[in-house]
């Protein structure tokens, strides 16, 4: 089991608090594992197992028809005005569950722990009910720093590794496979996409169209990386006979969003400091996944992979994460936190003297101080242009800036 560091750290911080806990993210990303961990630790801090509270609402030994049940059942068992810990997992399953945590919430002695698969958990009655009484711990799949832990027996070297991580990705259930049978992974990542394209998205949207559905998320994500627009996805898919409309691929980019399948990049003027209301770019939440859909295919375009990794640890180190533009040049990533600004350009190699020319150009415009960086595959030495930091994407995944 891989410990979750950086996420378990922060329930740590946050237990006991006056906040509901919200895990979201991709179905089988860890949050349950997450739970596991968090509970660990809980008992060896003299927590008592009576005090502690776990519904798995996936497993059909939990069902509640109405919020009002979940609500009754929790409560029952909570017999003393001791601290009781309480942890509802994938809670949406639920009608109104919203109602029963807020009920649960005002508790003086429960503590609440909730994970979701899809963001409208946050998105409508939840946030309006509980409107600055929650945090969100927003999960991600393993980063590359954790899945290089679970292989420190292996003779191959780190970038060896990391080559299979751009190909497998870093779902968790992913490592046991590679272990007993590598020929099955696609097997385990067909089961995830297949559990939240159809269960969470077709299902609850009662939406009957597979193969459009299927091909709006295929297109996706082999543009990761690119601008592309509601109307380009519309016109190439008419083009190729699946018939549909601006409006039915807006609201499948809507679904893929809420179901953590992809996430969006909005543009960022450098200059003025705002937002721009333009094409956007998108990103997988996993290669792994983008593997398994695509097939061979997905390999043909390794530096947008390598965008799609650098995004997502950005995400990890709590960043916004925006795409530049500098006058008539773009840079691949603006990230922004409480600090300030940071600067990205990813690509995956600058040997030639042109491309790297190329690949400042954007960076040196910027007309600010903020730290920039050139993130490259290039196994060259750390180097420095005037002030703009080259380094190997290995080594930048597995240490901080």
């Amino acid at each position: 089991m891989i410990e979750r560091t950086e996420y378990l750290d922060l329930l740590k911080r946050f237990k006991d608090k006056d906040l509901i806990k919200v895990i979201t993210g991709i179905r089988r990303c860890g949050k349950s594992t997450l739970f596991d961990l968090f509970i660990d630790y809980l008992k060896t801090n003299k927590v008592k197992e009576k005090n502690i509270i776990k519904i798995n609402l996936e497993n059909p030994e939990y069902h509640f028809d109405d919020y009002m049940s979940l609500y009754n059942y929790v409560n029952s068992q909570i017999k003393n005005d001791e601290k009781y810990y309480i942890f509802l997992d994938e809670v949406q399953n639920v009608p109104d569950f919203q109602k029963a945590v807020d009920g649960l919430y005002i508790k003086k002695n429960v503590d609440i722990y909730i994970t979701g698969s899809n963001a409208y958990l946050l998105s409508g009655e939840l946030a309006t009910l509980l409107s600055g009484r929650y945090i969100e711990v927003k999960m991600l799949p393993l980063s590359f720093k954790e899945y290089l832990s679970a292989f420190k027996n292996r003779q191959e070297g780190t970038d060896r590794i990391f080559m299979e991580y751009m190909k497998n990705g870093g779902m968790p259930g992913n490592l046991a496979i590679l272990e007993t049978n590598p020929n099955d992974l696609d097997k385990y990542l067909d089961g995830i996409f297949s559990t939240v394209v159809y269960k969470d998205i077709m299902a609850r949207n009662k939406i009957t169209d597979k193969i459009l559905l299927e091909s709006v998320i295929k297109y996706i994500y082999d543009n990761i990386g690119s601008s592309i627009s509601v109307k380009k996805i519309s016109d190439t898919l008419t083009s190729k006979g699946i018939k549909t409309n601006n409006h039915t691929v807006e609201n499948y980019i809507t679904f893929f969003l809420e179901s953590f399948l992809i996430y969006k990049a909005e543009r960022f003027d450098v200059n003025g400091k705002n937002l721009l209301a333009r094409d956007y770019k998108y990103y997988a939440v996993d290669t792994g996944l983008r593997s398994y859909l695509l097939g061979k295919k997905s390999y043909s375009d390794m530096g947008h992979i390598l965008e799609n990794i650098v995004y997502l640890e950005l995400l990890r180190r709590g960043y916004r994460v925006y795409i530049g533009k500098v006058e008539d040049l773009e840079i691949d990533f603006v990230a922004e936190n409480r600090d300030g600004l940071k600067y990205y350009q990813v690509a995956l190699t600058v040997r030639d003297e042109k491309v790297l020319e190329r690949e400042l150009k954007s960076l040196q415009k910027t007309g600010d101080h903020y730290p920039k960086y050139l993130i490259t595959f290039d196994l060259d030495m750390e180097a420095d242009y005037d002030g703009i930091t080259k380094v190997n994407i290995v080594d930048w995944l597995l240490n901080e800036d």
